[in-house]
């Protein structure tokens, strides 16, 4: 381990070595066990190289502490639900179900950074548009909706809706995500996905300025409380539709 020749680390070696420096509290030497499965899982990825190809979003993701993500058009990707998802690809440029399917499955892995030991905090402004775009149906939305409000009690997940009655304001142009790390010298990396890949900025002035714009549309959203109600209500609204 200490040459490198072993990146991981097996649970009967990890309770030798914390016998060794005398770790006793059961709690404790459940987290290191905890944190040494979580890396063992890490690279879950390596598995869909046919769908991210060479694209670095979900290594970064496991590696962050802190996202903080404003979309326009649709619910997260880590926020959504497999029939959401499979919507979403199916009114792209997606016609293979086994290309869909892969690709619903392969972003369905990613969400587990949310629900993992230790999970990643997540941050979400998302405009109002989302929420009513009918992705799939009514009954696909509803499901998703409620998936949503779900995810959002938990305390390390924020949901924020920006109403449009905000008006113009300075998250017009393509979503993004901030990614930050734990390691205070592992700068923060933003990503902004296009159509054919992703672009990521790690510019320090790139970063702030991204950072700048999370904080205006964050501050133009309503309360994580105030959207919890908005999800509700329109919930019903849509049942009552169908």
């Amino acid at each position: 381990m200490e040459s490198k020749e072993a990146k991981r680390i097996k649970p009967d070696d990890l309770d030798r070595l914390m016998d060794l420096y005398g770790i006793t509290d059961p709690e404790k030497r459940g987290s290191m066990q905890a944190l040494a499965k979580d890396a063992r899982v890490r690279g879950w990825w390596s598995k869909y190289k046919d769908v991210f190809k060479n694209e670095s979003l979900p290594d970064f993701e496991a590696e962050a502490s802190l996202l903080r993500t404003y979309q326009s058009q649709v619910i997260p990707g880590l926020l959504q639900t497999p029939e959401y998802t499979e919507a979403i690809f199916r009114g792209g440029r997606y016609t293979d179900p086994r290309e869909i399917e892969r690709r619903v499955e392969a972003r369905m892995g990613r969400r587990e950074i949310l629900t993992r030991f230790s999970p990643v905090h997540l941050r979400a402004v998302v405009d109002e548009s989302a929420f009513n775009r009918l992705v799939g149906g009514t009954e696909v939305l509803v499901r998703q909706l409620e998936h949503l409000l779900h995810m959002a009690q938990m305390p390390h997940i924020d949901v924020q809706m920006l109403p449009l009655s905000a008006g113009a304001h300075s998250g017009l142009t393509a979503p993004f995500t901030i990614l930050d790390f734990p390691n205070p010298l592992d700068a923060s990396i933003v990503c902004v996905e296009t159509l054919a890949d992703a672009l990521y900025l790690e510019e320090p002035h790139e970063v702030k300025l991204y950072s700048a714009t999370f904080g205006d549309v964050q501050a133009s959203a309503i309360s994580a409380a105030e959207t919890a109600n908005y999800i509700t209500e329109h919930i019903k609204t849509l049942e009552s539709t169908s």
